[in-house]
């Protein structure tokens, strides 16, 4: 084995971890007058659906966004972009505002964690019930 090899073992294990996007900060939800507006994903904005606004991770990426006041949380899919700000690292949707509890004030300061797909669809498949099950001989 040569030093390139271990080189390369070495940086492909460094950059293989499964280290996901947590942050905290506040977050807004969009304006009614937003909706069917263009995105920057190019999907139509649907205020009933459970999107949201990030300055940088990838469309698509799935993220659980917890409200540090009242503990509620909810899943959304980043489709959007925003500016990058000091103030804000999250834009919902109107239906993701209502889960977490913060339409009445407009802003959260909540938890954002990247969710990975293993974690959204388990291994495990659900139970089977035993009463349609034939029985054992």
């Amino acid at each position: 084995m040569n030093i390139c090899s271990v080189v390369l073992i070495l940086i492909l294990s460094f950059f293989s971890g499964s280290s996901k996007y947590a942050a905290n900060g506040k977050a807004s939800f969009y304006a009614d007058r937003m909706q069917g507006h263009r995105t920057a994903s190019g999907e139509r904005y649907d205020k009933n659906q459970l999107t949201a606004a990030h300055a940088t991770l990838p469309f698509n990426t799935k993220v659980l966004v917890t409200n540090l006041k009242n503990g509620k949380s909810v899943v959304v899919k980043i489709n959007d972009r925003m500016a990058r700000s000091r103030h804000h690292i999250l834009d919902v949707s109107r239906a993701a505002a209502v889960e977490l509890g913060m339409v009445r004030d407009g802003t959260a300061a909540v938890k954002l964690t990247e969710v990975t797909e293993d974690i959204l669809q388990p291994d495990t498949p659900l139970a089977v019930s035993e009463a349609g099950a034939t029985p054992k001989q």
